[in-house]
């Protein structure tokens, strides 16, 4: 056996890679294995490995991960070493399954050739002997099915599970949630096998395909739309033609609960059937792609993948799969929207721009539109249709041939797809456009729709199709002669479109590549717009869904007649006998002894599953009266939760009740704003109810109130931002704790409200009705909110502003933060607050901590506007600023390199104060009002001057140069105090001469006064020791002679 340091025999690595860690692991289980069974016999091996295993779970791990190597890495040893591992196990198998998955998905592409096969035997036997997880491992190898690869590492494995499943079919036909990944994967795989090489796999493919659709169809369904995606693909292969002969004439003769073609349409597609047809290494390079390189920057990561994935004639389909899994799988987060993160459309514009064959385009234009066809608001999301959009909107100026085919397809796709359901596809289409505006996606689509620059005759159909949203002031057009119907449903051989596919760019010609990059200027200024737009999408949810009938048959006998009668109401319209069946369920359920969670959670799935038309209807009535109030209550949902509040003791739930309505939160994300909703109306008259939604919080899986209220109210959000408004007020009163000081929540409010629900919570504010922040956390809020759209964050300032005694101190404290280019709506809130209030020391100080920069306005803004409101008091305040900054920097010179601890609120710098009073002084306030000639203002700049140092002295020349003034005042002082014969002291003269002579000199000590007490007063906090009295001069004695 080779040495631990020589190459690996599992993976291929290079001799600067290091060891990977699964293999280290299996090795030194390797190693104990085979210290433990040398030179013994088989049974003396299966002893002492059982032995060895029995001690713990450490050792039955590193035996479990040397049989697995030995089978990896030595294929002699491979039957005897399985079966090893499946006497020794003590979890069936269950931690071989999880490391072969981890292999497969992240490290099958280094597998070594020789340990590849051995991977798929293991995973054959374990199919084979039915272990339990199998289906993972297998659905795992399928991913690595790369689509549009023709490569014979790629076929043999493709061939290879063909052959595994074909071979244990009685296996397959039990794995009902497996079925469908297997005839997805396989019916696109055909689409790529069309070669002469190929034609056996093909046609084992075809047959096997075939067999699964007719046999498990219904498990087939569960694909959805894309399954009628993929046979079309595939229609014009005789098998398939007779398929869909019955497909759309004969539904019945497939399933009895198969009713047509419109049933399958308006399945939506799973996002793990979209997911299943990307390998693991191009989902992350596709996710990296969209959530981490910045629009404009995206060029080199494209041409990367161009060149690994996308650069065969047998690669263009699968541009199909790449467009799918980022319609309908990446849906950004918020954050990501709003930042400059490249956008989906962009990469799809890339994709569909780069594509070289007309019917690999017009199946990418297919696979872009798919969801558009049949999209209904309750169960599709916006986010698969949203990207579509966006690329028609944003290719209109730099790349208007996509606009103008992308419109010519879904023109003519309407009358095409299938002629019997045009009606339905039209109607999808019309939905799709009126939830785009809803959404706020566009705000409108009358400048695509109404482009000058697209063709006549294009302009002439999309108003003929599209006329309620365009323009209306549009002259009428002429009639454009319609395409005759299509008989069958489109294939992609036989494209829809019309006309001929307009020349794409060529990937290798530089200058043409450019182009689709996406990221001229004009749409770089237009990204901040783009974000607002976004703004509000959210990721889709899936909700489980559960067979009803068979639901009732795990049901007790207590419980089966009332569920059954529930089920056999469900489509009456009349609520009330529901509601009487539900009353009946919950007093059967207060009935039983023991209620547990075996018998919570089915039930908790049917009753979500038997209402949940309820959840895609409007709650909140548009009047709201306390009638409609009441009314929109009795639905058999709300009788649970009624039920629920009943109880004889204050804030406890009966405990079987509450067990239902926790399992129900579970498994439905709109239970928990439902019973908010409810909870509130019942509330109106009463005392607040919403204890009973904190107890299902407590008891549900996060046990925790505030995490389970930012989900509630994402979710109601996302359905009813009318209804999320009207809960605000209940909750933030009743959770203050939970709601004042949760950022995410005030973050989903404000990313979601418009002006008027913004103007009624205001109004609930100043009414004394509601509370949204709570002082001591106020900075912090603040300071999250700095990353938020713009809207976002002034919605937060107007929220704020509307509370009474807003603590300006502790906000001002954030001036020093925030810059004027990264933070423009922070700082303007702050200014205009400002404004309305006096200035005071503690409002300055932090104002003049701001660095000075040229163009920032933010600081001369306020002290402009202070200085003209009372300039006499702000030169006060200026001076004490002045005295204090300058005390502060004396000491700091005398301190000389001593340890020095910063204030709590620290003083701003000399060069900040002389560099804001500098930007203050060259503003029009020096004309408008008295400030910069108070006799305050310019003894605080003489003290200034004072501690500043020369090369601060020449900057700010002109602004100390007003102190002068100063000086000026002073000696005018002096010589109005003078009589008119006493300015020479050679003036001769008895008594008036000596008289003058004191009285000049007097004067003169009186100055001296002046500047040196007004500077003493200021320096009152610097320890100094104390001047030497200065002596006076002799005053020369009456009548003395001068000479």
């Amino acid at each position: 056996m080779d040495d631990k340091g020589e190459k690996s025999r599992l993976f291929n690595t290079s001799a600067l890679d290091p060891k990977d860690e699964i293999e280290e692991r299996m090795e030194r289980g390797h190693s104990i294995l085979t210290e433990l069974t040398s030179g013994l016999s088989e049974r003396e091996i299966h002893d002492a490995l059982n032995a060895h295993v029995c001690k713990g779970m450490v050792q039955h791990e590193e035996i479990s991960l040397g049989l697995m190597y030995s089978i990896l890495v030595d294929p002699p040893l491979a039957t005897k070493s399985y079966r090893d591992m499946a006497l020794i196990t003590r979890d069936g198998l269950q931690l071989v399954i999880i490391k072969l998955n981890e292999i497969i998905l992240g490290k099958y592409l280094k597998l070594h050739e020789k340990a590849s096969p051995q991977l798929v035997w293991i995973v054959r036997e374990l199919v084979k002997n039915s272990v339990v997880g199998a289906d993972s491992v297998c659905s795992s190898l399928l991913r690595q099915i790369a689509g549009g690869d023709i490569t014979p590492k790629n076929i043999w494995l493709a061939e290879s599970m063909l052959d595994v499943l074909t071979d244990n079919r009685q296996w397959l036909d039990k794995q009902s949630g497996f079925i469908p990944i297997v005839v997805y994967t396989y019916l696109r795989l055909i689409e790529d096998h069309s070669g002469q090489l190929l034609a056996n796999l093909r046609q084992r493919e075809v047959e096997f395909c075939i067999s699964l659709l007719r046999e498990k169809f219904m498990d087939c369904f569960m694909i959805g739309r894309d399954l009628v995606r993929l046979l079309q693909n595939v229609a014009r292969i005789p098998e398939f033609e007779k398929f869909w002969k019955d497909l759309l004439h004969n539904p019945q003769s497939l399933s009895t609960q198969y009713t047509g073609i419109l049933q399958l349409l308006n399945q939506r597609t799973s996002r793990k059937f979209l997911l299943s047809r990307l390998t693991p290494d191009m989902e992350a390079k596709v996710v990296f792609l969209t959530s981490k390189v910045k629009f404009g920057q995206q060029k080199r990561y494209q041409e990367w993948f161009q060149r690994q994935y996308l650069s065969t004639p047998e690669s263009q389909s699968l541009r199909c799969d790449l467009i799918r899994f980022i319609c309908g799988v990446i849906h950004p987060s918020n954050e990501v929207l709003c930042s400059d993160i490249i956008p989906r459309w962009a990469v799809i514009g890339w994709l569909l721009t780069t594509c070289t064959s007309n019917v690999a385009a017009s199946s990418a234009k297919l696979a872009l539109f798919y969801d558009w066809l049949f999209f209904q608001p309750n169960k599709d999301n916006i986010m698969n249709i949203e990207p579509a959009i966006l690329v028609m909107h944003h290719s209109m100026r730099s790349h208007l041939a996509i606009t103008a085919t992308l419109l010519d397809f879904l023109c003519r796709i309407m009358a095409n797809f299938y002629p019997p359901i045009e009606a339905q596809v039209r109607q999808g289409i019309q939905t799709s456009l009126k939830c785009i505006l809803a959404k706020r996606v566009l705000p409108t689509l009358q400048p695509l729709f109404d482009n000058n620059k697209l063709d006549k005759e294009l302009r002439a159909m999309i108003r003929e199709n599209f006329a309620e949203f365009c323009s209306q002031e549009v002259g009428k057009v002429e009639d454009v002669p319609s395409q005759p119907p299509t008989p069958t449903l489109p294939v992609p051989s036989s494209p829809v479109i019309g006309k001929e596919v307009p020349e794409f760019p060529d990937l290798e010609s530089p200058g043409k590549y450019d182009e689709a990059i996406f990221s001229d200027e004009e749409d770089d200024n237009n990204k901040g717009k783009l974000k607002l737009q976004e703004y509000m999408f959210r990721p889709i949810r899936d909700v489980e869904e559960v067979d009803l009938e068979q639901c009732i048959e795990q049901f007790s006998d207590e419980l089966k007649d009332v569920a059954g009668k529930l089920y056999s109401e469900r489509e009456e319209i009349d609520s009330e006998a529901q509601c009487e069946t539900m009353e009946s369920l919950c007093e059967t359920l207060l009935e039983m002894d023991e209620f547990d969670t075996e018998q919570a959670s089915p039930l908790a799935a049917f009753l979500c599953q038997l209402y949940k038309d309820h959840f895609s209807r409007q709650l909140l009535p548009q009047e709201l009266t306390q009638e409609n109030l009441i009314e929109s209550i009795g639905k058999p949902l709300f009788v649970i939760f009624r039920n629920l509040c009943q109880s004889p003791e204050e804030e406890a739930c009966p405990i079987q009740l509450l067990t239902l309505v926790c399992h129900m939160y579970e498994k439905h994300p709109q239970i928990g704003y439902h019973l908010i909703y409810f909870l509130t109306v019942s509330s109106k008259s009463e005392e607040s109810k919403l204890y009973v939604y904190e107890e299902v919080c407590k008891n549900t899986e996060s046990g925790n109130l505030e995490m389970c209220l930012k989900n509630d109210f994402q979710t109601c959000q996302e359905d009813d931002i009318r209804l999320l408004c009207y809960i605000i007020t209940p909750v933030y009163n009743q959770f203050p704790d939970a709601t004042l000081s949760n950022t995410d929540l005030l973050h989903i409010i404000a990313s979601c409200i418009d002006a008027s629900q913004l103007q009624d919570l205001i109004c609930e504010i100043m009414q004394g009705n509601l509370v949204m922040f709570k002082e001591e956390d106020l900075i912090k809020t603040i300071r999250t909110t700095l990353e938020w759209e713009t809207f976002e964050q002034y919605c937060v300032w107007q929220l704020l502003i509307a509370h009474d005694e807003v603590p300006m101190d502790q906000l001002t404290e954030l001036a020093p933060q925030l810059t004027y280019k990264d933070h423009p709506e922070a700082l303007t809130s702050l200014l205009l607050m400002l404004k309305n209030e006096s200035a005071s020391f503690d409002l300055l100080r932090p104002i003049l901590n701001r660095p000075v920069v040229e163009f920032d306005k933010f600081t001369i803004s306020i002290l402009s506007h202070w200085a003209l409101q009372d300039d006499k008091e702000f030169a006060e305040l200026m001076k004490t600023m002045i005295s204090k900054v300058s005390t502060a920097a004396k000491r700091q010179r005398q301190r000389n390199g001593a340890v020095y601890m910063p204030p709590k609120h620290p003083l701003p710098s000399v060069d900040q104060v002389s560099g804001h009073l500098e930007a203050l002084r060259l503003t029009p306030v020096t004309k408008q009002c008295n400030f910069f000639s108070q006799e305050a203002f310019l003894i605080g700049l003489q003290l200034l001057q004072g501690v500043c140092d020369d090369a601060q002295k020449m900057k700010y020349g002109d602004l100390f140069a007003l102190t002068e003034e100063l000086g000026e005042s002073f000696r005018t002082t002096r010589s109005k105090r003078k009589s008119p014969g006493s300015y020479s002291p050679r003036s001769g003269g008895s008594g008036s001469g000596g008289s003058s002579s004191t009285g000049s000199s007097t004067s003169r000590q009186k100055t001296t006064t002046v500047v040196e007490s007004s500077s003493s007063e200021s320096e009152d906090e610097e320890i100094v020791p104390p001047r030497p009295a200065k002596k006076k001069k002799k005053v020369p004695v009456q009548g003395s002679d001068s000479d």
